[in-house]
């Protein structure tokens, strides 16, 4: 590891118990910075209503740390609108945010797109899925962009069991993203979890960042982030354990495709690669090949978009 890369998680690396809630509500009010908090939501009917419901309950009522909660619907087919809402979050489709650009599917879309319907001047994303969620997850994260002018940019880190296998969890994050990482941008190899859903932003960053329209914008966002603010500007906090829905092997390995090709285009921009991922299932005749496209589209810096300057200037 880098010497960098030591000395900065020593001063980078905290846990949500070191910034107490009452602490982070004064360096709120002494700042006068807003907090907007993001579901991005795909049938999530099971999980979405208990987050929504712990972040209003402390965070919101207990502590008015947090000023908006919203829920990015990309197009659930089960109730996750109508649970989120009932909850108390505010609920967008997807396909309202900037009608003139259409949608395509995809994680980052939706983050993308949540920049234009939320006023937070920091914003904090969390995934939807998640199962004993704790509010640590929120004031954890957001707790050194309040207390820390120098800090940008804040990971959630956490254990991640795999069923009742304590560390198994996150595959794809010590398959592909973390040699990644050590080889090609060494200087984020201090990241516990770099693919993480959780993290937190000032939106002065994100609305300079391009977002990869899939898996890729977690990685992506990181390595733009370190080459936009430098590594001092981001951090991670230890918020406990993340449970959640796993997904099967498969699209494990359409998310890493994603993600390496994020990664790839970020290396070399303009090399053409096949952006496409053959898999394999056992059919009637044996062994049949499915291929899927893999996300390549990146929406530009938020910046770029008309709208978002007319909100601005308004």
């Amino acid at each position: 590891m880098l010497e960098e890369v030591e000395r900065w998680l020593n001063a980078r690396s905290w846990s949500a118990g070191d910034r107490p809630v009452q602490h982070l509500l004064s360096a709120k009010h002494a700042t006068g910075q807003s907090v907007s908090v993001v579901l991005p939501a795909l049938d999530e009917e099971a999980t979405v209503g208990d987050i929504v419901t712990v972040i209003r309950r402390e965070l919101v009522l207990r502590v008015p740390l947090v000023d908006e909660v919203v829920v990015v619907d990309s197009g659930s087919s089960d109730r996750t609108a109508e649970v989120a809402a009932a909850a108390g979050a505010r609920v967008v489709h997807r396909d309202a945010i900037l009608p003139r650009i259409p949608a395509v599917p995809g994680k980052g879309e939706v983050l993308w797109r949540s920049l234009l319907v939320t006023g937070g001047d920091i914003v904090c994303f969390v995934d939807a899925d998640l199962r004993e969620f704790s509010a640590d997850f929120v004031s954890g994260i957001v707790g050194p962009l309040l207390t820390d002018p120098d800090v940008h940019l804040v990971k959630a880190m956490y254990d991640r069991p795999l069923g009742s296998a304590p560390g198994q969890g996150g595959r794809v994050t010590e398959l592909m993203a973390r040699p990644l990482l050590n080889m090609h941008w060494p200087q984020l190899a201090g990241f516990v979890q770099p693919l993480g859903g959780e993290y937190a932003a000032r939106r002065s960053l994100l609305e300079r960042l391009p977002f990869p329209v899939g898996y890729g914008v977690e990685l992506g966002m990181l390595v733009d982030a370190l080459h936009l603010v430098g590594l001092d500007a981001l951090a991670q906090v230890d918020v406990g354990v993340r449970v959640h829905r796993h997904q099967d092997g498969r699209a494990l390995g359409r998310m890493a495709a994603a993600i390496y090709r994020t990664a790839q285009l970020r290396l070399a921009r303009g090399h053409l690669v096949r952006p496409a991922l053959t898999q394999f299932e056992r059919g009637v005749d044996g062994f049949e090949p499915r291929t899927y496209a893999v996300d390549t589209e990146e929406r530009p810096p938020m910046t770029e978009i008309a709208e978002y300057a007319a909100r601005r200037v308004a």
